[in-house]
C-alpha cells in the first residue's frame, strides 16, 4: 500500500520552502514541447519521467489552467513512482488561442478537446508503462470521460476525477433556459462574446475566491498567473458555455460506456460544478461497474488538488489507494 500522503506530499506548513527549492528544481528538468491536435492547433505539453518509474499519470486540467500551476502535485505524484504527462487545452494556457481576444475561454465544438486529448494519447507511448491512469479535474474530467466514453480500446487501467465538470452551478430558473439562451445569444452577435457577467483576465482576492480555503495555495497560483501573462484566462464565451452544456450532458447519459475502474473525489463546497450531475452519473455507471466509487471530501472548495492540507492529504489518499489497486 502507498504511503500515507500527510507524511509523504508537500505540507503548507513547509509549502513556501518546497515549492522555491525542491519543487522548483523538480519542475525545471521537465520536458516539455508542443503537438498538433484537431484542426493542426498547436497544444503546449509537458512531461516528467524517470527510467526507473513503470507506472504514469496522464494530468488533464481544467478550463482556465495551465499544467505550470500543478508543480507541487506532480511533484508528490512523481515521488510515489509515477511519471507525469500534462497539458493546456486549444484556447488556454501556453496552447495556441483561438481568437483575437486571447482571454476569451472558447471552442467551436466540446468534442475538440476530445479529439485533442486522443491526439496527446497517440503522440506519447503509454503501452511501455505496466501501469497507466488518468487524473483529471472539473472541465478535464468531462473532456476525459468523454474520451474514455468514446475510445473503447484506450491504454488507461483506470481514471480518477477531481470535481469534474458533469454539469455547470447554476440557478435552477437559469439552468432550464441556459441552451436556448446561448443560442439566441450567438445568433444575435455573430462573432465570439463573453458570456453574460464574464469578462478578461482579472486576478481574485483570496476573500473572494471560491476554489480553495488555502490561502497560501491560492496565493501562490494567483501570483503564478499575474506573473505570466502568457497563460492569464478569463472568463467563456457564449459558444463554450453552450459547448460544456453539451459535453456535461453527453458524460451523463454514456456513463455506462466507462469500461475501467472510475473514482469521483466530490468536493463538498463546490459552487463552480454542480454535485447533483456526479451523483446522477455515479447512480448511472453504478448500474455496470461495481468499481465506480464516489468520495466526498470533506471541506473542500472546487480546487480539491489545491486545498488545505485535510482535504487535499485525503483526495490524494484516495488517489494513490485507488491506482495500488
Amino acid at each position: 500500500m502507498p504511503n500515507n500522503a500527510m507524511d509523504v506530499c508537500t505540507q503548507e506548513h513547509d509549502y513556501q520552502h518546497q515549492m522555491k527549492y525542491p519543487i522548483a528544481s523538480f519542475w525545471s528538468n521537465r520536458q516539455q514541447g508542443f503537438i498538433h491536435g484537431k484542426d493542426n492547433k498547436k497544444l503546449s505539453w509537458i512531461s516528467l519521467t524517470s527510467p526507473a518509474h513503470n507506472k504514469a499519470i496522464l494530468m488533464v486540467n481544467g478550463r482556465t489552467e495551465s499544467a505550470e500551476r500543478y508543480q507541487e502535485l506532480f511533484f508528490d505524484l512523481f515521488r510515489q513512482g509515477f511519471d507525469i504527462y500534462s497539458y493546456d487545452h486549444r484556447g488556454q494556457g501556453r496552447s495556441e488561442r483561438l481568437l483575437d481576444d486571447p482571454h476569451m475561454g472558447h471552442v467551436e465544438d466540446f468534442q475538440d478537446y476530445v479529439d485533442d486529448l486522443h491526439s496527446l494519447v497517440e503522440h506519447f507511448n503509454f503501452n511501455r508503462y505496466s501501469r497507466r491512469f488518468i487524473l483529471a479535474h472539473s472541465m478535464g474530467g468531462a473532456i476525459s470521460t468523454r474520451y474514455i466514453q468514446s475510445h473503447p480500446t484506450h491504454p488507461f487501467h483506470a481514471i480518477a476525477l477531481s470535481a469534474p465538470m458533469f454539469g455547470i452551478n447554476m440557478p435552477s430558473p437559469l439552468r432550464a433556459i441556459a441552451k436556448p439562451l446561448c443560442k439566441t445569444l450567438m445568433r444575435w452577435k455573430k462573432h465570439p462574446h463573453y458570456a453574460i457577467g464574464q469578462s478578461s483576465y482579472q486576478r481574485t482576492p483570496f476573500i473572494d475566491n471560491n476554489l480553495s480555503h488555502s490561502e497560501l495555495r491560492f496565493e501562490w497560483s494567483a501570483n503564478l498567473f499575474d506573473d505570466n501573462k502568457d497563460i492569464q484566462m478569463g472568463g467563456p464565451s457564449t459558444q463554450w458555455v453552450w459547448q460544456a452544456i453539451l459535453g456535461c450532458e453527453q458524460c451523463v447519459k454514456e456513463a455506462t460506456q466507462i469500461n475501467i475502474p472510475l473514482l469521483l473525489l466530490q468536493a463538498t463546497q463546490d459552487t463552480i460544478v454542480d454535485n447533483n450531475a456526479q451523483n446522477h452519473f455515479i447512480a448511472q455507471l453504478s448500474h455496470t461497474r461495481q468499481d465506480a466509487i464516489l468520495l466526498p471530501i470533506a471541506d473542500a472548495r472546487h480546487e480539491v488538488l489545491v486545498e488545505k492540507d485535510p482535504a487535499r492529504n485525503q483526495a490524494l489518499d484516495a488517489i494513490f489507494g485507488f491506482f495500488a489497486q
